[in-house]
């Protein structure tokens, strides 16, 4: 395989612990980063995946893998298939825990067997399971011990370890649109701007839109617009700050008027604007009624 610092893969993961660990979480939130992830890979896999991942270049810059006991005779060639794939590449091995207790409190909650429990207990399954990846654990990279993590905190930690340098956490979409069509059904925070002037009501101004000068001028110089805007601005600063604690990676905020064409757009715009300054967060901006009639 060519050495995945070059043109094709950029990191590798191996992602594998304790059942229960909150294996599905961390891939879940990988996912989310835009890592390529495949779960419950065989070791032996390990090496045409990234041979393939390398062969399309830099479509796939971040690739993880979940492997796990549920490869049953398989897992046990993974310290082997590890030591061989460290050899010039960029790849992590990744280690999930938890105490017994957890585990065990974990799977009773769920009321599903451990995978190896076999005829035993599930706590017979955890100690056998333990004692095949005490060997592995002791090559991870990064242990993440779970016992205390909710799937919101697991999640979290997640982002904060393999999130790109200066990847945003959170992606804001500012809609515009306009009432007479109907609210948006993903939005989740609404704003009305039709407690300002109607621009379609000046002759110069109707057959433009909100993305015109003119028409930003005169919405941003009515009275009561700035100070609206920078109060929702500085309204959604706690919202979006709690949405990344809670690990909602995306949401959107829905500026309406009447049409969707003149205040509701100027006002995105702004409110984009001010938005970007928030840190972790990539704003976009969507004008979903602009050009209809």
């Amino acid at each position: 395989m060519a050495d995945a610092a070059q043109d094709g893969i950029g990191e590798v993961l191996i992602v594998t612990g304790m059942s229960g660990a909150g294996r599905s979480t961390a891939a879940n939130a990988l996912e989310d980063l835009d890592w390529y992830v495949v779960d419950n890979l065989p070791p032996q896999m390990l090496r045409p995946l990234l041979d393939l991942a390398d062969r399309v270049g830099g479509a796939l810059p971040r690739v993880a893998a979940v492997v796990d006991v549920r490869g049953r005779d398989l897992f046990a060639e993974l310290p082997e298939v590890m030591r061989s794939l460290r050899d010039g590449s960029r790849v992590r091995l990744v280690f999930l825990d938890a105490s017994d207790e957890v585990l065990v409190r974990r799977f009773e909650a769920v009321r599903r067997p451990h995978p190896l429990q076999g005829d035993g207990t599930i706590l017979d399954g955890i100690r056998l399971e333990r004692d095949r990846l005490s060997a592995v654990r002791e090559s991870a990279d990064v242990i993440i011990d779970t016992s205390h993590h909710n799937i919101h905190q697991l999640a979290t930690q997640v982002a904060e370890l393999f999130s790109a340098e200066g990847s945003a956490r959170h992606t804001l979409t500012v809609m515009s649109f306009g009432f007479k069509y109907g609210l948006p059904p993903d939005a989740d925070m609404v704003a009305d701007m039709r407690f300002l002037p109607n621009p379609f009501w000046n002759e110069e101004l109707r057959a433009l839109t909100g993305e015109d000068e003119a028409v930003r001028d005169f919405v941003l110089e009515q009275e009561g617009a700035a100070e609206f805007i920078d109060a929702y601005a500085a309204a959604l600063d706690p919202v979006i700050s709690g949405y990344q604690r809670e690990n909602k990676r995306h949401s959107t905020v829905a500026v309406g008027c009447t049409g969707g064409k003149h205040r509701s757009v100027a006002t995105a715009i702004e409110l984009a604007q001010r938005l970007r300054a928030l840190p972790g967060v990539a704003v976009r901006v969507k004008h979903r009624d602009l050009g209809r009639e």
